[in-house]
This record gives C-alpha cells, structure tokens and sequence, in this order.
C-alpha cells in the first residue's frame, strides 16, 4: 500500500470522485439543468452547453450519460478497499457474504420502491440504478479474490453475451427502441416497456463497469508506483474509448446508453479510468485535497443523499423553496426563469448543507 493511501484506508480521490458523480446527481434532482436549459431555449453555446445534462435520445453520448457508468465504476473501485478493511477487523469471508447479500437486497428494495413512490402507486419496475446496482455488487464481490485476468474475461464475456442476446433475438434491427431484446425480457419480467427506452437487463453489461472499477481497486492497493497506476489506468481508458466509439463510427454497434450496447459499456468505462486517472493524479499526487471537501462530504452519505434528492429534492423540497423564492423575488421583477434558476440552486444549497450537516454531526448511513 503505498503513501498516496490514506490512514483509514480509502483514497481521498476516490471519495472525490464519488462525492463530485454525487453532487451532480444532487444538482439534477433540484432542477439546476433542466432550469437552466429552459432559460437558454434557443440554439447555441448555452444550450448547447446545458443539453450535455441530459441523456442522449438513443444513438449518442452527452456528459450526463456517463453519470451511471461513473457510479457503477466508483462503487467497484472502493470494494476491495472494504473487502480488506473488513477482513483486517476479523470479519470472517462468510460473514462479510452475508453483509454483501443483505446490501444487495436492500439496494434492489430501494430501487423497486422509488419506483412506486414515481408512480405514486405500487409497480414493479427494475430500471433504477439501485437495482442495477444490487446486481453488479454481487456479481463483483463474487469475483473480487480472482486474477484481474479472470475479472477482465467476465467483464469481456457479459458484454459479449449482452451482443449476441440483442442479435439473435432480432437479427434485422437488434437495438431498436420496442423491439429489442431488452424490451422482450421487461415485458416478460414487469408486463410492459419503458417508453424513455431504458430496459432492466442493462445489469448485465453494466457489470462490466463495477469488474473494471474493482480491478481498478486492486491496482491501487498494490505496491506498484503511482506513476505506474495512473500509466495504466490512461492506457485502459483510451483502449476503451477507441473500442467503443470505433464500434459506433464504423457500424457495427451503436452507442446507445439506454440500453448499455456493449460499444456505450466499453466507451463510458473508458471515460470512467480517464477520470479516475485524473482524480488521482490532482488529488492525491498532487495533493490538491483541501479544495475537494465539499464534493467528498457529499459522496460520504452517498445512498443517503440519493435517496432523499429522488425523493424530496425536485418535488417536496423545491417547490417549498420555491415558495419562498417567488414570494420575496417575484413582486420586485425577477422572472419565471431566473426564479426557477434561483430556486433550483437554492435546493441544492439546501441538500448539500444538509450532507455537512450529517458530516459535521459524524452520522453516516451505511448499508
């Protein structure tokens, strides 16, 4: 373990990264992208700009649709840093079993029941991001003790299973919106299809992406020279980056986020170790770590703070600031877009005090 580490045993860039791929997700539930995007409605560099907030409508890839990869990956990195940590506290390999199953249940309840809470009514629906999850932790964990050889052919495998699913099932048009193989499995699992696209065997080759951050884990809490570390981790991103985006330019497979082609799995992973390669460089070589407090309290209640901004942020929350927002601005001229930008960042400020709040007072929710 070399001197990068910190003493507790986690990467300040890490909880770097997962705290900055938290605040975003913290920034979109309070309405900050889609309030801005609406207060820049015609063509140009701002809209242009805030539209990369937003998820691709099929065959593409903006910035926010590496959001999910991000945290998939995140995850993935800091398990073997929990595996050891709780190995070194004496906890047998069963028991640590035992708590992985339990986290994955919970995750996939979580994920299930914001679904209903959506609806506003009971549903069954698995295209949550913590049910995606519950399965790539298991998936993971079960392979964190084999070679990164090992690691790397599943990861390899699953995507590759992923094409062959899509192909054989419609062969003409594979990965068309309603009737691809995603679509046929969720009509199967849930009775119906999600009309944004998005399909809940994206588990499979989004595994890949907790594997690679995982195998990424390991590499850190080798004794391998940081130099090294990061050499490798831009080597992979770009070989990822060129399979992906090459599979896409010459034809072959589409990126499409929505359903997790394999070409959008390997692009996005390649984008995931470019930045975890630069979160490592600038936070923990270069020890630029004091100015990446406000993103690492925020990834420190990780599950927390996704569960409340889903669940209060854009609906509770604003529009109870909002109350106040348009009470006190509106009568002295502010308009409709610049209340609804105050509001959406006043939200913000609102839930990310309330994860210093939580830091402050030492409380921590773990699952």
């Amino acid at each position: 373990m070399d001197s990068t580490l910190i003493k507790s045993g986690r990467l300040v860039s890490l909880d770097t990264f997962r705290g900055l791929t938290m605040f975003l997700l913290v920034a979109e539930a309070a309405s900050v992208y889609h309030s801005l995007l609406e207060a820049f409605p015609e063509p140009g560099f701002l809209n242009s700009f805030f539209t990369q907030f937003t998820h691709h409508p099929w065959n593409g890839l903006r910035f926010w649709d590496l959001i999910q990869p991000f945290f998939m990956f995140i995850v993935g990195v800091a398990m073997p840093f929990s595996l050891n940590k709780r190995l070194a506290n004496h906890e047998d390999r069963p028991k640590v079993t035992r708590h992985i199953l339990k986290r994955c249940l919970l995750l996939f309840l979580f994920g299930t029941g914001l679904h209903c809470i959506y609806a506003g009514k009971l549903v069954f629906e698995l295209w949550n991001v913590l049910t995606q999850l519950s399965f790539t932790i298991l998936v993971t964990y079960f392979l964190l003790k084999k070679s990164w050889q090992i690691q790397l052919g599943v990861s390899i495998a699953l995507l590759a299973l992923t094409e062959v699913l899509y192909r054989l099932y419609n062969p003409e048009v594979p990965y068309e919106h309603g009737t691809n193989f995603g679509n046929y499995i969720d009509m199967i699992l849930m009775s119906k299809i999600n009309s944004g696209g998005w399909v809940a065997i994206n588990c499979i080759p989004t595994a890949a992406h907790t594997i690679w951050g995982a195998i990424c884990g390991n590499i850190l809490l080798s004794t391998s020279l940081p130099k090294d570390k990061i050499k490798t981790f831009v080597i992979a991103g770009i070989i990822g980056l060129i399979l992906g985006y090459g599979l896409d330019i010459i034809g072959i497979t589409p990126i499409i986020k929505r359903i997790s082609t394999s070409s959008f799995a390997l692009a996005s992973g390649g984008w995931a170790l470019l930045a975890l390669a630069l979160s490592y460089w600038l936070i923990d070589i270069k020890k630029h770590q004091s100015k990446a407090f406000p993103f690492i309290i925020v990834g420190m209640n990780s599950i927390f703070i996704y569960l409340f901004a889903e669940i209060l942020g854009h609906r509770w929350l604003n529009r109870t600031i909002g109350i106040f927002t348009s009470g006190f601005l509106e009568p002295i001229g502010f308009g409709e877009h610049s209340l609804a930008i105050i509001t959406a960042f006043c939200t913000l400020a609102t839930m990310w005090g309330l994860c210093y709040f939580l830091y402050r007072n030492k409380i921590f929710f773990k699952i």
